[in-house]
């Protein structure tokens, strides 16, 4: 089963988001950005590089929080682990996205977010509550 990472990166109280791209799969949907753990990398080491290439932040992590599994409807399945993030170092810059926001907890609920992500952002809603 393939295994990707995302992360909830907190400022301020605010939780950074991210859209897809048109040209990407599931365009324009949001999302927690991150990525695919590559065979021999960790996910902490994953999410960090990912982020780098995405958003051009270094970031440090909190904790993991559960993972999700997820099916799309023709039957392929990854899961989904996400981890509790703050910013690091370096400056936003988005390479592989449309763009990217700060949202609180009510603004979260209002974005139409990729399927895979709805039970992050439901767990991010009830710690942030």
């Amino acid at each position: 089963m393939t295994v990707v990472t995302c992360a909830i990166i907190e400022n301020d109280g605010k939780i950074l988001c991210a859209q897809r791209s048109e040209s990407m799969h599931l365009p324009l949907k949001w999302e927690f950005p991150g990525g695919k753990v590559e065979d021999g990398e960790d996910p902490e080491d994953c999410l960090k590089r990912e982020i780098l290439e995405e958003l051009g932040v270094e970031i440090s992590i909190i904790e993991r929080l559960p993972s999700s599994i997820h099916r799309y409807p023709r039957g392929s399945s990854f899961e989904l682990i996400p981890f509790r993030c703050r910013l690091a170092g370096g400056k936003l810059n988005i390479k592989e996205h449309k763009q990217v926001k700060w949202l609180n907890g009510s603004e979260l609920r209002e974005m139409d977010w990729a399927e895979a992500d709805i039970p992050i952002v439901k767990a991010v809603l009830h710690f942030h509550e």
